[in-house]
C-alpha cells in the first residue's frame, strides 16, 4: 500500500451503533430526507438535506460525479483456503485488475495473508495475483498485503453480469439492489463503489437547486474501493473534467461564487485538473486519466470552497481531504456535534454540507 505521510487531525470515538443499516427508502423515508450539518465559522445548523438549498447562494456551483456504480462483488474461492469475497476494484491500464479478497460472507475485514502466486477462482473467471497494488510490501498494519495486481482470464463483464452485486460490508442489515447504490447523476458506469455523497439528491431538489440560482456541473471519477485502513492512501483512478466543466469552474470563481464538491471524489478529480499558468492562480482546465492527486492539509486544494459529504470514520484517509477542504477547526466541531447528535456513518447514512 501507499502510505500518508500525514495523519487526520481531527480526534472523535468511533460512534457505537451509528452505521445506517440500510439505504432511506428501505428506512421509511425519501433519500433527501436524510438529516444534513450544515458547518459554517459561524456556527453549525442541524437540518434534513432536501433543504439544502437554503444554505447555498444563488451563483453557487455543485459540482457531482457523474460516475455509476457496477456490480463489482463475487463470491469466490482462495485456493487452498476456501471462501472468499473478490472485490474487483479497477481494471488498469494494462489489462490486469487491482483487487481485493476480503472474509466470507460478508465481506466484514480484508483478507491480509494472501501471497504472490495465489489463485482465486469465481464462478468462471481465475485470478493470479501477481504484486500488491499499487506496488508498496505490506499495508499500514504490517500485517500483509490488503489490495492486489491479478492476472485474469475469462469473461469479466459475462461473469459480474450474471452474477456480480454491489460491494457491501458486513454492515448493512441485508444485501441491496444496485439501483440503491446509484446517484441521480451516475450514467457513467465505471465505479466499484457509489460515490455516495450525492446519493441524497432527487430530481425535485436539482429543480429546486436550479430554480434558486445554483448551478450543476458534472465531472468523472470512477471510484475503486474505499475502505482503506488507517494511513493508507487512496490508489489512482480515472477522472475527467470536460471543457464545459472546466469553463463553468472558472466563470463561478471569476463571478465570485463558490465551487462546492459533491464527494471526496469530485474534490479529488477537480484538483486533479488545476494548472498553473505563469505567475496566475491556478485554474481549472480540461483534464482525464488516472490521478494519484491526494488532497491533505499539506497538499491543499486550490478550486474546491466547500464539500458535501458523508461522514467517515476515525483516522481515514478522507478525513484528510475534508480538513484540507474546511479547515481542521471546522471539521472538528463538525464531528463532535454529529457523534453527539447520532448522525449515521456510511454510504446511506447522512450528509454534512461544510463552508468554511
Amino acid at each position: 500500500m501507499t502510505l500518508l505521510a500525514e495523519q487526520p487531525g481531527v480526534e472523535f470515538p468511533a460512534p457505537e451503533d451509528s452505521t445506517a443499516p440500510a439505504p432511506a427508502e428501505w428506512r421509511g423515508f425519501a433519500r433527501d430526507e436524510v438529516r444534513l450539518l450544515v458547518a459554517r465559522r459561524s456556527g453549525v445548523v442541524h437540518t434534513h438535506f432536501r433543504a439544502i438549498a437554503e444554505h447555498l447562494e444563488p451563483g453557487d456551483l455543485l459540482v457531482v460525479n457523474d460516475s455509476a456504480t457496477e456490480a463489482r462483488e463475487l463470491d469466490a474461492t482462495l485456493a487452498g483456503r476456501g471462501p472468499v469475497v473478490l472485490h474487483l476494484a479497477q481494471r488498469l491500464r494494462d489489462g490486469a485488475w487491482a483487487v481485493e479478497l476480503r472474509t466470507a460472507p460478508d465481506a466484514q475485514r480484508a483478507v491480509l495473508d494472501a501471497d504472490e502466486g495465489d489463485v482465486v477462482t469465481a464462478g468462471r473467471l481465475r485470478l493470479t495475483l501477481t504484486a500488491p497494488y499499487p506496488g508498496a510490501a505490506s499495508s499500514p498494519t504490517g500485517r500483509g498485503n490488503r489490495l492486489w495486481r491479478a492476472t485474469v482470464t475469462g469473461d469479466v463483464a459475462g461473469e459480474l453480469h450474471d452474477n456480480g452485486r454491489p460491494i457491501a460490508y458486513g454492515y448493512l442489515d441485508r444485501r441491496y439492489p444496485l439501483a440503491a447504490y446509484q446517484s441521480v447523476f451516475g450514467v457513467r458506469p465505471g465505479s466499484a463503489e457509489m460515490p455516495s455523497a450525492a446519493r441524497p439528491f432527487t430530481a425535485d431538489l436539482v429543480t429546486a437547486l436550479v430554480a434558486r440560482g445554483v448551478q450543476i456541473a458534472p465531472v468523472t471519477l470512477h471510484t475503486g474501493v474505499s475502505s482503506q485502513e488507517a494511513g493508507e492512501a487512496p490508489p489512482p483512478e480515472w477522472f475527467e473534467v470536460t471543457p464545459t466543466t472546466a469553463r463553468i469552474v472558472r466563470e463561478t470563481k471569476l463571478a465570485g461564487g463558490r465551487v462546492v464538491a459533491v464527494g471526496t471524489t469530485v474534490t479529488r478529480a477537480l484538483e486533479s485538473a488545476t494548472v498553473r499558468r505563469g505567475r496566475g492562480r491556478p485554474t481549472v482546465q480540461p483534464a482525464r486519466g488516472w490521478t494519484d492527486r491526494v488532497v491533505t492539509p499539506q497538499h491543499p486544494p486550490v478550486v474546491v470552497d466547500g464539500l458535501v459529504t458523508g461522514w467517515h470514520d476515525p483516522h481515514a484517509s478522507h478525513l484528510l481531504l475534508v480538513e484540507a477542504v474546511a479547515g481542521r477547526s471546522l471539521t472538528q466541531r463538525a464531528y463532535d456535534e454529529a457523534v453527539r447528535s447520532g448522525y449515521l456513518w456510511h454510504e446511506f447514512g447522512d450528509a454534512a454540507l461544510l463552508l468554511p
